[in-house]
């Protein structure tokens, strides 16, 4: 079996054009038959609580899952009435097995690892799914599956690296929230006030600066206030003594 995946080099119709507009697929909507044993399904997940709002006949219910950019909508008078089960909602994850563990401790069904028979999503096959891991290991072919109480189908795809051209390159800094970069802040005062005590004079916000840009990319306050002491002792010398 020999499956190409193109990349966005390979597409005479790239969509990484400097005049494109931004363009986000956030959120998928579908019908629930019970709108609060849908809402608590989800919450069990650990999903986010993002807006839960009545207008007379109408009832909207918007989640989001851990890290994702994209969420989900479900209610009362959001879809036609005859509308049925969404079919192959899609959740990356870069860990199969630990995704599976922890729903199955939220007490959800989840389906044994799979891979598709022909390629991933191909159901034109007899018995398209088969048991087990991906062969060859790869990234995008190895899922497992479970549903909600209406019967819409989850599935979850390993992506442990993801092909070239896969990621679009931001363009500016994502924005935090106040209330995180509030916390964010406050933290970054206390560990800056134990390093004021014991150093030389020196400008706070030259300590802020790198303390704060290690916190948002992964850094532990413990590393994030030693990567902001090398940065006054290697930039500003004079005031680490």
């Amino acid at each position: 079996m020999n499956i190409k995946l193109t990349n966005q080099k390979e597409n005479k119709m790239s969509s990484d054009r400097v005049n494109s507009p931004n363009m986000k697929l956030e959120v998928v909507v579908f019908s629930v038959s019970d709108v609060d044993r849908a809402k608590a399904f989800y919450e069990n997940l650990g999903w986010r609580l993002d807006i839960d709002i009545v207008q007379g006949d109408f009832r909207g219910v918007q989640m989001t899952p851990p890290n994702s950019e994209a969420s989900i909508i479900f209610g009362k008078g959001g879809t036609p009435n005859n509308s049925g089960s969404a079919y192959s909602l899609v959740l990356a994850v870069d860990d199969l097995d630990a995704a599976r563990e922890d729903l199955i401790a939220r007490g959800v069904n989840v389906s044994e690892v799979f891979h598709y028979a022909g390629a991933p999503f191909n159901n034109t096959v007899e018995n398209p799914r088969v048991g087990g891991r991906d062969p060859q290991g790869r990234s995008y072919f190895s899922f497992a599956s479970f549903e909600d109480p209406d019967g819409n189908l989850w599935l979850l795809q390993e992506i442990k690296e993801r092909l070239p051209g896969r990621e679009w390159k931001l363009t500016q800094a994502r924005a935090t929230d106040i209330p995180t970069l509030a916390n964010l802040l406050r933290e970054t005062a206390e560990h800056h006030d134990h390093y004021e005590k014991t150093h030389a004079k020196h400008h706070w916000w030259d300590w802020y600066a790198p303390y704060l840009s290690a916190r948002q990319n992964g850094s532990s306050p413990e590393e994030a206030a030693a990567a902001a002491d090398r940065y006054i002792e290697d930039v500003f010398p004079v005031f680490s003594r």
